[in-house]
């Protein structure tokens, strides 16, 4: 048997035939077009699935079910997906939409859960008892794993780990609280403070990196120019990696996982990331004389999203 694993965001669909060790068969995508609604948006996820499953050589009777994972909060137990900002989805009865077009099987959950369901299958923290998934992108999203299964709380909301507040009274967050991990931990964090940093030191390396343009720095120029010891730039990135570490203990004293993975766009800095904040963490765990969780960058990349998705359905 082999499963389908469904990737929905706000610019394109990514489907894929997955087998049960979380291996890609096949995958292919189509523009999700989000100003239609969700009614053609969902018609099309279902025509990506049976596009992509014909050309793998599979059939619907070879899938065993179908998983999603969508850039919301989603319920697992009814199927609705009460809101995803990016679409503009509110109260979407997803699984009575998608399965007028599909009668199978189906499962949906946020997607940076899934994304750290696939790393604990067929990743970077395979065989881990438990393990939690950090997407450093735009935003930062969370996805909390144990003994194998997807864990966001009893009211389906657990895993949104980007809105742990970890400065009071700090940056405004997108969803209207102050001091957010997301503010702090995520790339929008890095390209704010490079460009409050260009403003004090027009002639740091970050400037010559964005040919003087603030609205030009992104992320990767801000790490580049720390790389290169601009102190501009790493006193930026130093504050950000002390930044991820101070959200990373929290979760460690809190939930004490085996394994903090480290994926998204940021996580392409590589050691560079991981040595800063493995080297800022160390003096904050709680318990000095004991293990605690390994840090470690995802190696699943942009099909964590399509294995994770089909690996809900095992």
């Amino acid at each position: 048997m082999v499963y389908i694993g469904i990737d929905l965001g706000g610019t394109n669909i990514a489907v894929g035939v997955v087998d049960e060790n979380g291996k890609i068969l096949h995958k292919g995508s189509r523009p999700t077009l989000v100003e239609r609604g969700y009614g053609p948006v969902i018609a099309d996820m279902a025509a990506e699935s049976l596009k992509v499953l014909g050309e793998s050589g599979y059939t619907l009777d070879d899938v065993a079910a179908i998983g999603v994972g969508v850039p919301g909060v989603a319920d697992p137990d009814t199927g609705r997906i009460p809101f995803c900002t990016n679409l503009a989805w509110h109260d979407v009865p997803f699984w009575a939409e998608f399965q007028q077009h599909i009668n199978k099987p189906l499962y949906v959950e946020n997607d940076a859960t899934v994304a750290g369901l696939a790393e604990s299958v067929s990743g970077i923290s395979a065989g881990a008892n438990s393990s939690v998934f950090l997407t450093l992108g735009t935003g930062l999203g969370g996805g909390i794993i144990i003994d194998g299964k997807p864990y966001s709380g009893h009211h389906h909301v657990g895993s949104e780990l980007g809105h742990i507040i970890i400065e009071m009274d700090g940056e405004l967050c997108t969803c209207g609280q102050r001091g957010c991990f997301e503010r702090y931990g995520s790339a929008t964090a890095l390209i704010r403070d490079g460009r409050r940093a260009l403003d004090h030191t027009p002639d740091s390396l970050i400037g010559q990196l964005c040919g003087g343009d603030p609205a030009k720095i992104n992320a990767k120029i801000v790490i580049d120019a720390a790389r290169q010891a601009d102190p501009a730039a790493t006193k930026v990135f130093r504050r950000y990696a002390r930044s991820l570490a101070v959200g990373i203990v929290s979760i460690i004293n809190f939930i004490d996982p085996q394994v903090v993975v480290l994926g998204g766009g940021v996580s392409l800095a590589g050691d560079f990331l991981l040595d800063a904040v493995k080297e800022a963490l160390k003096p904050m765990v709680f318990f000095k004389s004991l293990p605690y969780a390994d840090i470690k960058l995802a190696m699943l990349g942009p099909d964590a999203g399509i294995i994770g998705a089909a690996m809900l359905g095992r």
